[in-house]
């Protein structure tokens, strides 16, 4: 039975620890498929669309090299890769869109970066990660 793995990959040092994590768990394991996406969702000037799509789109050619050699390095250890970088129409939380494609692509496990806030970074997770642990249908691992 193939296994499918869900990285939620943004560049920070916890996505690239999700990204190890999901290696050693496909390393020697053929069925396994990884799935490694970014969520890029609106950020910028909501007055000015145009101006808001523009750094969307900018942010998301930023990260399309970064995820081919992700793919590079993951396929040169025999581990079958798929990278997207998924650019949100609309203003909502990312963790939304990860869990709809992990439903949409029968995903087994979701692996995402927490994100502490401050001093009480113990008992809070980032956003995108709380809303993943909230809405996924799926085992989640949260690396922090």
């Amino acid at each position: 039975m193939k296994r499918k793995i869900l990285v939620a990959y943004d560049g920070s040092v916890l996505s690239k620890e999700a990204l190890q994590d999901a290696r050693l768990q496909a390393a020697g394991v053929p069925e396994t498929e990884v799935h490694v996406i970014s969520v890029v969702s609106q950020s910028g000037p909501s007055a000015n669309i145009t101006m808001a799509r523009n750094i969307q789109w900018e942010l998301a050619e930023n990260l399309r090299p970064e995820l081919e050699e992700i793919k590079k390095e993951f396929e040169a250890d025999g581990i079958t890769i798929t990278t997207d970088v998924i650019i949100e129409d609309v203003h909502r939380n990312e963790g939304t869109t990860i869990c709809e494609y992990a439903e949409n692509h029968d995903v087994d496990l979701i692996i995402v970066g927490s994100r502490g806030l401050g001093n009480v970074k113990q008992v809070f997770l980032g956003s995108v990660s709380n809303r993943v642990l909230q809405q996924a249908n799926c085992p989640v691992l949260i690396i922090k």
